[in-house]
């Protein structure tokens, strides 16, 4: 399954604001800052966490728009 993720780094807390796989949507927020990666690995954390599958970057590491995809 494949995702677009608008992600906020620098938030309050680790959230998952919206999850519409249905869509192809999803909104995280992450405390974490976007340099050195950090955003992009917290992300990756809280989508694992949350689903229990493995996770993998398409394309956007270098945006707030992210293209995932979600192993079956």
């Amino acid at each position: 399954m494949k995702l677009t993720v608008t992600v906020k780094p620098n938030a309050l807390r680790d959230e998952i604001i919206l999850w519409k796989p249905e869509h192809g949507i999803a909104e995280v927020w992450v405390r974490a800052p976007p340099e050195k990666n950090n955003a992009n690995i917290a992300v990756l954390k809280l989508l694992k966490k949350h689903t229990g599958k493995s996770i993998v970057f398409l394309s956007g590491l270098k945006s707030k728009k992210k293209l995932i995809e979600v192993s079956e």
